[in-house]
Protein backbone atom coordinates (compact mmCIF):
# COMPACT_ATOMS: atom_id res chain seq x y z
CA UNK A 1 0.00 0.00 0.00
CA UNK A 2 1.14 3.37 -1.04
CA UNK A 3 1.66 6.32 2.06
CA UNK A 4 -1.21 8.56 2.74
CA UNK A 5 -3.91 5.95 1.42
CA UNK A 6 -3.07 7.52 -2.20
CA UNK A 7 -2.88 5.06 -5.30
CA UNK A 8 0.32 4.37 -6.63
CA UNK A 9 1.25 4.08 -10.14
CA UNK A 10 3.53 1.06 -10.39
CA UNK A 11 6.38 3.00 -12.55
CA UNK A 12 9.31 3.37 -10.07
CA UNK A 13 12.32 5.71 -10.95
CA UNK A 14 15.59 4.00 -11.46
CA UNK A 15 17.75 2.99 -8.64
CA UNK A 16 20.23 5.03 -7.61
CA UNK A 17 22.55 4.38 -4.81
CA UNK A 18 22.10 5.39 -1.20
CA UNK A 19 24.45 8.15 -1.20
CA UNK A 20 23.04 9.54 -3.96
CA UNK A 21 19.63 8.89 -2.66
CA UNK A 22 20.65 11.06 0.42
CA UNK A 23 21.92 13.95 -1.91
CA UNK A 24 19.01 13.84 -4.67
CA UNK A 25 16.68 17.00 -3.68
CA UNK A 26 13.00 15.64 -3.52
CA UNK A 27 10.49 17.29 -5.65
CA UNK A 28 6.78 17.19 -5.44
CA UNK A 29 4.89 18.08 -9.00
CA UNK A 30 1.04 18.85 -8.27
CA UNK A 31 -0.95 18.99 -11.87
CA UNK A 32 -4.52 18.01 -12.38
CA UNK A 33 -4.15 15.20 -14.57
CA UNK A 34 -1.99 13.54 -16.70
CA UNK A 35 -0.90 15.45 -19.70
CA UNK A 36 0.85 14.23 -22.62
CA UNK A 37 3.22 17.44 -22.72
CA UNK A 38 4.39 17.18 -19.06
CA UNK A 39 4.73 13.44 -18.79
CA UNK A 40 8.18 13.62 -20.94
CA UNK A 41 9.75 16.25 -18.63
CA UNK A 42 8.71 14.00 -15.66
CA UNK A 43 10.50 11.15 -17.00
CA UNK A 44 13.58 13.50 -17.65
CA UNK A 45 13.67 14.88 -14.09
CA UNK A 46 13.30 11.25 -12.78
CA UNK A 47 16.13 9.75 -14.75
CA UNK A 48 18.55 12.50 -12.63
CA UNK A 49 20.69 11.24 -9.94
CA UNK A 50 20.23 14.64 -8.06
CA UNK A 51 16.34 14.88 -8.06
CA UNK A 52 13.81 12.36 -6.26
CA UNK A 53 10.69 12.76 -8.00
CA UNK A 54 7.31 12.25 -7.44
CA UNK A 55 4.28 13.90 -9.22
CA UNK A 56 1.24 14.01 -7.49
CA UNK A 57 -2.05 13.94 -10.24
CA UNK A 58 -5.66 15.38 -8.71
CA UNK A 59 -7.51 13.25 -11.35
CA UNK A 60 -7.39 10.61 -14.15
CA UNK A 61 -8.82 12.45 -17.18
CA UNK A 62 -7.62 11.28 -20.16
CA UNK A 63 -6.75 7.95 -19.00
CA UNK A 64 -9.87 6.17 -20.29
CA UNK A 65 -10.40 8.12 -23.69
CA UNK A 66 -13.01 10.30 -21.99
CA UNK A 67 -14.96 12.95 -24.38
CA UNK A 68 -12.95 15.83 -24.40
CA UNK A 69 -14.98 19.07 -23.98
CA UNK A 70 -13.62 21.16 -26.67
CA UNK A 71 -12.26 18.62 -28.94
CA UNK A 72 -15.82 17.06 -28.73
CA UNK A 73 -14.30 13.49 -29.61
CA UNK A 74 -13.41 11.00 -27.06
CA UNK A 75 -9.46 11.25 -26.71
CA UNK A 76 -6.82 9.33 -24.85
CA UNK A 77 -3.65 9.65 -25.85
CA UNK A 78 -1.23 7.35 -27.61
CA UNK A 79 2.08 8.21 -26.21
CA UNK A 80 2.99 6.58 -22.66
CA UNK A 81 1.99 9.78 -20.30
CA UNK A 82 2.70 7.30 -16.99
CA UNK A 83 6.11 5.47 -17.34
CA UNK A 84 9.24 6.45 -16.39
CA UNK A 85 8.34 8.19 -13.28
CA UNK A 86 6.56 7.93 -9.69
CA UNK A 87 3.43 8.94 -9.42
CA UNK A 88 -0.05 9.30 -6.76
CA UNK A 89 -3.72 9.75 -7.52
CA UNK A 90 -5.10 11.71 -4.77
CA UNK A 91 -8.82 11.10 -4.03
CA UNK A 92 -11.13 13.22 -5.29
CA UNK A 93 -13.57 14.78 -3.11
CA UNK A 94 -15.47 17.13 -5.23
CA UNK A 95 -19.59 16.76 -5.51
CA UNK A 96 -19.09 17.24 -9.06
CA UNK A 97 -15.43 15.62 -10.41
CA UNK A 98 -13.68 17.31 -13.28
CA UNK A 99 -11.20 19.26 -14.64
CA UNK A 100 -13.28 22.02 -16.22
CA UNK A 101 -14.29 24.09 -12.70
CA UNK A 102 -12.52 25.48 -9.92
CA UNK A 103 -14.34 22.90 -7.02
CA UNK A 104 -13.97 19.81 -10.04
CA UNK A 105 -10.77 19.02 -8.38
CA UNK A 106 -10.87 19.39 -4.40
CA UNK A 107 -8.21 16.60 -3.17
CA UNK A 108 -8.51 17.41 0.66
CA UNK A 109 -6.15 14.44 1.41
CA UNK A 110 -3.15 16.99 -0.03
CA UNK A 111 -3.33 18.67 3.33
CA UNK A 112 -2.40 15.05 5.24
CA UNK A 113 0.17 14.46 2.32
CA UNK A 114 2.00 17.36 2.62
CA UNK A 115 2.36 17.77 6.41
CA UNK A 116 3.59 14.17 6.18
CA UNK A 117 5.86 14.04 3.44
CA UNK A 118 9.49 14.84 3.81
CA UNK A 119 10.49 18.40 3.15
CA UNK A 120 10.89 18.75 -0.75
CA UNK A 121 10.45 21.30 -3.29
CA UNK A 122 6.88 21.49 -4.26
CA UNK A 123 5.96 22.68 -7.91
CA UNK A 124 2.26 23.71 -8.35
CA UNK A 125 0.88 23.86 -11.50
CA UNK A 126 -1.39 27.44 -11.56
CA UNK A 127 -4.31 27.81 -9.32
CA UNK A 128 -7.13 27.22 -11.25
CA UNK A 129 -8.88 24.42 -8.86
CA UNK A 130 -9.19 24.69 -5.26
CA UNK A 131 -6.81 21.38 -4.72
CA UNK A 132 -3.73 23.56 -6.09
CA UNK A 133 -4.74 26.91 -3.56
CA UNK A 134 -4.40 23.90 -0.69
CA UNK A 135 -1.14 22.85 -2.11
CA UNK A 136 0.43 26.30 -2.26
CA UNK A 137 -1.25 27.50 1.18
CA UNK A 138 -0.42 24.18 3.51
CA UNK A 139 2.58 23.36 1.50
CA UNK A 140 4.16 26.43 3.13
CA UNK A 141 2.37 26.04 5.79
CA UNK A 142 3.91 22.41 6.15
CA UNK A 143 7.38 23.83 5.90
CA UNK A 144 7.73 22.90 1.72
CA UNK A 145 9.52 24.98 -0.61
CA UNK A 146 6.48 26.38 -2.66
CA UNK A 147 7.20 26.81 -6.47
CA UNK A 148 4.23 28.30 -8.51
CA UNK A 149 4.57 27.68 -12.24
CA UNK A 150 1.44 29.31 -14.09
CA UNK A 151 0.71 30.27 -17.79
CA UNK A 152 -0.72 33.88 -17.53
CA UNK A 153 0.76 36.28 -20.08
CA UNK A 154 0.27 40.12 -19.14
CA UNK A 155 -0.72 40.85 -22.43
CA UNK A 156 -4.43 38.53 -21.55
CA UNK A 157 -4.04 40.30 -17.91
CA UNK A 158 -4.03 44.05 -18.67
CA UNK A 159 -7.17 43.51 -20.95
CA UNK A 160 -9.24 43.16 -17.60
CA UNK A 161 -10.95 46.06 -16.34
CA UNK A 162 -9.42 48.51 -13.59
CA UNK A 163 -11.21 47.13 -10.80
CA UNK A 164 -10.92 43.82 -12.00
CA UNK A 165 -7.03 44.24 -11.95
CA UNK A 166 -7.06 45.75 -8.47
CA UNK A 167 -9.09 42.99 -6.95
CA UNK A 168 -7.20 40.42 -8.37
CA UNK A 169 -3.57 42.25 -7.28
CA UNK A 170 -5.21 41.96 -3.47
CA UNK A 171 -6.22 38.25 -3.68
CA UNK A 172 -2.90 36.89 -5.98
CA UNK A 173 -0.52 39.91 -5.07
CA UNK A 174 -0.93 40.12 -1.03
CA UNK A 175 -2.67 36.77 -0.57
CA UNK A 176 -2.00 33.80 -2.41
CA UNK A 177 1.57 35.11 -3.78
CA UNK A 178 3.09 35.61 -0.01
CA UNK A 179 3.00 31.43 0.47
CA UNK A 180 5.23 30.67 -2.57
CA UNK A 181 8.77 30.86 -2.60
CA UNK A 182 9.50 31.30 -5.80
CA UNK A 183 7.64 31.67 -9.44
CA UNK A 184 8.42 29.63 -12.40
CA UNK A 185 7.91 31.99 -15.28
CA UNK A 186 7.50 30.05 -18.62
CA UNK A 187 8.25 33.23 -21.26
CA UNK A 188 8.73 37.27 -21.12
CA UNK A 189 4.73 37.69 -21.17
CA UNK A 190 4.80 35.17 -18.11
CA UNK A 191 7.21 36.82 -16.41
CA UNK A 192 5.33 40.65 -16.66
CA UNK A 193 2.51 39.05 -15.26
CA UNK A 194 3.77 38.08 -12.49
CA UNK A 195 5.82 41.99 -11.93
CA UNK A 196 2.24 43.13 -12.53
CA UNK A 197 1.23 41.79 -9.35
CA UNK A 198 4.50 42.69 -7.47
CA UNK A 199 6.46 39.66 -7.63
CA UNK A 200 10.49 40.46 -6.52
CA UNK A 201 13.33 39.57 -9.25
CA UNK A 202 14.58 37.54 -7.15
CA UNK A 203 12.19 35.18 -6.46
CA UNK A 204 11.70 34.87 -10.29
CA UNK A 205 13.03 31.56 -12.06
CA UNK A 206 13.37 31.00 -15.66
CA UNK A 207 11.25 27.60 -16.90
CA UNK A 208 10.90 27.81 -20.49
CA UNK A 209 7.35 26.31 -21.66
CA UNK A 210 8.46 22.74 -23.68
CA UNK A 211 7.71 19.93 -25.53
CA UNK A 212 9.93 16.71 -25.98
CA UNK A 213 12.27 18.39 -28.12
CA UNK A 214 14.50 15.40 -28.44
CA UNK A 215 11.20 13.34 -29.49
CA UNK A 216 10.34 15.68 -32.30
CA UNK A 217 13.92 16.34 -33.56
CA UNK A 218 14.14 12.86 -34.08
CA UNK A 219 10.51 12.84 -36.06
CA UNK A 220 12.25 15.76 -38.42
CA UNK A 221 15.17 13.93 -39.29
CA UNK A 222 13.43 10.63 -40.11
CA UNK A 223 10.07 12.11 -42.18
CA UNK A 224 11.56 15.27 -43.45
CA UNK A 225 13.43 13.66 -46.19
CA UNK A 226 10.06 11.68 -47.13
CA UNK A 227 8.25 14.67 -47.54
CA UNK A 228 7.03 13.67 -50.89
CA UNK A 229 5.79 10.45 -50.09
CA UNK A 230 4.14 12.06 -46.88
CA UNK A 231 2.25 14.42 -48.85
CA UNK A 232 1.29 11.62 -51.05
CA UNK A 233 0.27 9.10 -48.23
CA UNK A 234 -1.95 12.31 -46.25
CA UNK A 235 -3.63 13.30 -49.82
CA UNK A 236 -1.72 16.75 -49.89
CA UNK A 237 -0.50 18.19 -52.85
CA UNK A 238 2.79 18.40 -54.14
CA UNK A 239 3.60 21.22 -55.62
CA UNK A 240 1.54 24.03 -53.52
CA UNK A 241 3.30 25.44 -50.23
CA UNK A 242 1.72 23.77 -46.98
CA UNK A 243 -0.12 25.99 -44.23
CA UNK A 244 -0.44 24.36 -41.05
CA UNK A 245 -2.81 24.94 -38.25
CA UNK A 246 -2.78 22.86 -35.03
CA UNK A 247 -5.54 23.50 -32.55
CA UNK A 248 -9.35 22.40 -31.81
CA UNK A 249 -12.05 24.25 -33.89
CA UNK A 250 -12.84 26.46 -30.97
CA UNK A 251 -13.58 30.15 -30.68
CA UNK A 252 -10.21 30.66 -28.56
CA UNK A 253 -8.10 28.95 -31.05
CA UNK A 254 -9.88 31.46 -33.97
CA UNK A 255 -9.74 28.81 -37.07
CA UNK A 256 -12.40 31.06 -38.92
CA UNK A 257 -9.96 33.85 -39.20
CA UNK A 258 -7.57 31.86 -41.13
CA UNK A 259 -9.94 30.76 -43.29
CA UNK A 260 -11.20 34.56 -43.78
CA UNK A 261 -7.87 35.20 -44.38
CA UNK A 262 -7.06 32.58 -46.74
CA UNK A 263 -10.05 33.95 -48.99
CA UNK A 264 -8.34 37.17 -49.38
CA UNK A 265 -4.60 35.58 -50.24
CA UNK A 266 -3.72 36.89 -53.67
CA UNK A 267 -1.33 33.55 -53.56
CA UNK A 268 -3.65 31.18 -52.42
CA UNK A 269 -3.62 29.25 -55.77
CA UNK A 270 -0.57 28.16 -54.80
CA UNK A 271 -0.97 27.06 -51.17
CA UNK A 272 -2.91 24.38 -49.22
CA UNK A 273 -4.16 24.99 -46.04
CA UNK A 274 -4.41 22.28 -43.64
CA UNK A 275 -6.47 22.47 -40.11
CA UNK A 276 -4.86 19.42 -37.77
CA UNK A 277 -7.52 19.07 -35.08
CA UNK A 278 -11.35 18.71 -34.37
CA UNK A 279 -14.25 20.78 -32.25
CA UNK A 280 -17.57 22.32 -32.10
CA UNK A 281 -16.56 25.05 -35.38
CA UNK A 282 -16.22 22.62 -38.06
CA UNK A 283 -20.15 22.78 -39.37
CA UNK A 284 -18.85 26.58 -39.25
CA UNK A 285 -16.11 25.76 -41.26
CA UNK A 286 -17.49 23.49 -43.59
CA UNK A 287 -20.52 26.04 -44.82
CA UNK A 288 -18.02 28.62 -45.16
CA UNK A 289 -15.51 26.24 -47.50
CA UNK A 290 -18.68 25.30 -49.44
CA UNK A 291 -20.48 28.42 -49.61
CA UNK A 292 -17.41 30.55 -51.04
CA UNK A 293 -16.14 27.40 -53.06
CA UNK A 294 -12.65 27.40 -51.67
CA UNK A 295 -10.21 25.12 -52.79
CA UNK A 296 -7.18 23.56 -51.33
CA UNK A 297 -8.35 23.15 -47.66
CA UNK A 298 -8.09 19.63 -45.68
CA UNK A 299 -9.79 19.15 -42.02
CA UNK A 300 -8.09 16.93 -40.57
CA UNK A 301 -10.19 15.51 -37.71
CA UNK A 302 -8.78 14.77 -34.07
CA UNK A 303 -4.92 13.52 -35.35
CA UNK A 304 -2.70 11.69 -31.99
CA UNK A 305 -0.23 12.71 -30.60
CA UNK A 306 2.09 9.82 -32.65
CA UNK A 307 0.75 11.17 -35.98
CA UNK A 308 1.26 14.86 -35.74
CA UNK A 309 4.73 14.50 -37.02
CA UNK A 310 3.64 13.71 -40.16
CA UNK A 311 1.18 16.71 -40.56
CA UNK A 312 4.04 18.68 -39.09
CA UNK A 313 6.90 17.27 -41.91
CA UNK A 314 4.65 17.52 -44.73
CA UNK A 315 4.06 21.53 -43.67
CA UNK A 316 6.03 24.44 -44.99
CA UNK A 317 5.12 27.06 -42.37
CA UNK A 318 2.48 27.33 -39.29
CA UNK A 319 0.18 29.90 -38.46
CA UNK A 320 -1.72 30.03 -34.93
CA UNK A 321 -4.25 32.62 -34.79
CA UNK A 322 -5.62 32.15 -30.84
CA UNK A 323 -7.21 34.99 -28.77
CA UNK A 324 -7.12 35.74 -24.91
CA UNK A 325 -6.95 31.88 -23.69
CA UNK A 326 -3.99 31.22 -25.55
CA UNK A 327 -1.10 31.53 -22.48
CA UNK A 328 1.69 29.84 -25.10
CA UNK A 329 0.60 27.48 -27.45
CA UNK A 330 2.33 24.25 -27.61
CA UNK A 331 1.83 23.60 -30.74
CA UNK A 332 4.20 26.47 -31.82
CA UNK A 333 7.36 24.48 -30.12
CA UNK A 334 6.58 21.14 -32.18
CA UNK A 335 6.30 23.29 -35.49
CA UNK A 336 9.12 24.81 -34.74
CA UNK A 337 11.08 21.46 -34.32
CA UNK A 338 10.18 21.21 -37.79
CA UNK A 339 11.91 23.87 -39.10
CA UNK A 340 8.74 25.67 -40.21
CA UNK A 341 8.11 29.57 -40.25
CA UNK A 342 5.64 30.77 -37.89
CA UNK A 343 2.77 33.32 -38.28
CA UNK A 344 1.55 34.19 -34.90
CA UNK A 345 -1.32 36.39 -33.52
CA UNK A 346 -0.23 38.68 -30.98
CA UNK A 347 -2.11 37.38 -28.44
CA UNK A 348 -0.76 34.12 -28.69
CA UNK A 349 1.55 33.98 -25.13
CA UNK A 350 4.81 32.41 -26.76
CA UNK A 351 4.66 35.34 -29.72
CA UNK A 352 7.06 37.70 -27.37
CA UNK A 353 9.87 34.69 -27.51
CA UNK A 354 9.59 32.75 -30.64
CA UNK A 355 8.87 34.96 -33.20
CA UNK A 356 11.44 37.01 -34.59
CA UNK A 357 9.86 39.44 -36.98
CA UNK A 358 10.96 39.22 -40.49
CA UNK A 359 13.63 36.39 -39.54
CA UNK A 360 11.61 33.24 -38.86
CA UNK A 361 8.09 34.64 -39.12
CA UNK A 362 5.24 37.47 -38.56
CA UNK A 363 3.22 38.36 -35.56
CA UNK A 364 -0.44 40.04 -36.62
CA UNK A 365 -3.23 41.95 -34.79
CA UNK A 366 -5.18 39.07 -33.28
CA UNK A 367 -8.89 39.01 -35.06
CA UNK A 368 -7.56 41.47 -37.45
CA UNK A 369 -8.35 39.31 -40.55
CA UNK A 370 -6.54 41.83 -43.03
CA UNK A 371 -3.25 41.79 -41.18
CA UNK A 372 -3.71 38.32 -41.21
CA UNK A 373 -4.20 38.33 -45.07
CA UNK A 374 -1.51 40.65 -45.43
CA UNK A 375 1.18 38.71 -43.58
CA UNK A 376 0.15 35.47 -44.77
CA UNK A 377 0.52 36.77 -48.85
CA UNK A 378 4.25 37.83 -47.35
CA UNK A 379 5.16 34.42 -46.48
CA UNK A 380 3.52 32.51 -49.48
CA UNK A 381 5.44 34.96 -51.67
CA UNK A 382 8.61 34.05 -50.31
CA UNK A 383 10.90 31.67 -52.48
CA UNK A 384 10.66 27.78 -51.04
CA UNK A 385 14.48 28.30 -49.95
CA UNK A 386 13.66 31.60 -47.97
CA UNK A 387 10.76 29.85 -46.38
CA UNK A 388 13.17 26.73 -45.24
CA UNK A 389 15.72 29.84 -43.94
CA UNK A 390 13.38 31.23 -41.72
CA UNK A 391 12.42 27.45 -40.56
CA UNK A 392 15.95 26.99 -39.72
CA UNK A 393 16.02 30.05 -37.53
CA UNK A 394 12.69 28.85 -35.60
CA UNK A 395 14.65 25.25 -34.89
CA UNK A 396 17.73 27.43 -33.36
CA UNK A 397 15.06 29.29 -31.11
CA UNK A 398 13.53 26.79 -30.06
CA UNK A 399 16.56 25.03 -28.65
CA UNK A 400 16.60 26.91 -25.53
CA UNK A 401 12.76 25.89 -24.51
CA UNK A 402 13.83 21.94 -23.79
CA UNK A 403 13.18 20.11 -21.01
Amino acid sequence: MPAFNDTLILEKPKKTTAKKQRQAQKVLFLNSHPIQYFAPLYKEMASRNDLDLTVLYCSKHGLSGETDREFGVQVKWDIPVLEGYRSFFLKNHAWKPGIYGFFGLMNLGIISYLFKAPKSTLIVHGWGYLSNILAIVFGKIAGHVVCIRGESPASHEQRRSARSLNMRRFVFGKILFSFADYFLFIGNENKRFYKIYGVAENKLRFAPYAVDNKRFDRDFKKLSPRKNDLRKALDIPQDKTVILFSGKYIEKKRPMDLLAAFQQCKNRDGAYLIFMGEGELRPVMERFVEKNNLQNIKLTGFVNQSKVAEYYAAADLFVMCSQEGETWGLSTNEAMNFHLPLLLSDLTGSSADLVKPGENGYVFKTGEVDDLAEKLDLLLSQAPEKLREMGRVSAKIINRYSY
